[in-house]
């Protein structure tokens, strides 16, 4: 008796994760990587129209992409994130972990909430994306990781302590895992950047302490005497992503306009 081949599934395509990806920089990352045109996932945490908007702009680029909502603080969360990429026949072969939230105070004055969501936010959510990802890549020998830390990670900011921990946090986790997982292929590097023109830097501008303290920086602390574009660090995780840099790893690249110095 003759049997029927069962057909053959196409092997899962690579895909490109950025984490936070509706906005700012997110949305520059998307844009900058889409040029590639490897399929681009926007993570998202409640903002549905700006996710959608980020998808039609990276969609006149030309890439495919999809909008995956997820509080990457929520480790199952983003394990269900992981299962609809797979079940869309993609494995990330690029991670960008850009989901970040600031809850600024000094620290004598902030509230255990204030430093659970930051670390949760920030740290933990990248741990639980990198930890998600990490079986496809190590199986395939092959992915890239670019965590986003900050100069306040290097640098030391009042009333950024739940901030600059969480930030310091992900740059040793970059170094560990770097050291970790080189052996299967995978690369693994952090972009510090300083002061972007983002959501987040107006919703500075809105505190007179912090807003004093940016025009400090501005005036006083940045040698290139501004700010910088959500497409500056985009570029620099577009060269961190590429063959140029197939020999980097474990490396934090400061995009801050020389505040750091």
């Amino acid at each position: 008796m003759s049997s029927t081949p069962s057909a053959t599934l196409a092997p899962p395509r690579k895909a490109i994760l950025i984490t936070g990806g509706s906005r700012g920089i997110g949305r520059a990352i998307a844009i900058e990587l889409a040029r590639g045109g490897i399929p681009i996932v926007i993570n998202f945490r409640g903002n549905q129209n700006a996710a959608e908007e980020t998808c039609d702009l990276v969609r006149e680029v030309g890439a495919e992409v999809y909008a995956e909502a997820a509080d990457v603080a929520d480790r199952e969360a983003v394990t269900g994130m992981f299962m609809r990429i797979r079940e869309r026949g993609l494995w990330v072969q690029t991670l960008i972990n850009n989901a970040g939230i600031v809850k600024d105070n000094l620290t004598a004055a902030m509230s255990s909430s204030d430093w659970r969501d930051v670390l949760g936010t920030n740290l933990d959510g990248s741990f639980y994306c990198i930890r998600a990802a990490l079986a496809s890549m190590m199986s395939r020998r092959s992915g890239q990781i670019v965590n986003m830390a900050s100069v306040s990670g290097i640098r030391a900011q009042s009333g950024q302590s739940n901030y600059s921990a969480a930030k310091a946090g992900l740059i040793a986790l970059t170094r560990t895992l770097a050291r970790e997982v080189g052996r299967y292929g995978i690369r693994v590097n952090a972009v510090a950047p300083g002061f972007i023109e983002t959501d987040m830097l107006n919703e500075l501008r809105q505190n007179p302490r912090t807003n004093a303290a940016l025009e400090m920086a501005l005036t006083q602390m940045i040698p290139l005497a501004r700010f910088g574009k959500p497409e500056e660090v985009a570029q620099t995780i577009g060269f961190l992503c590429s063959k140029a840099s197939s020999y980097i790893t474990g490396h934090v690249l400061i995009v801050d306009g020389g505040l750091h110095v």
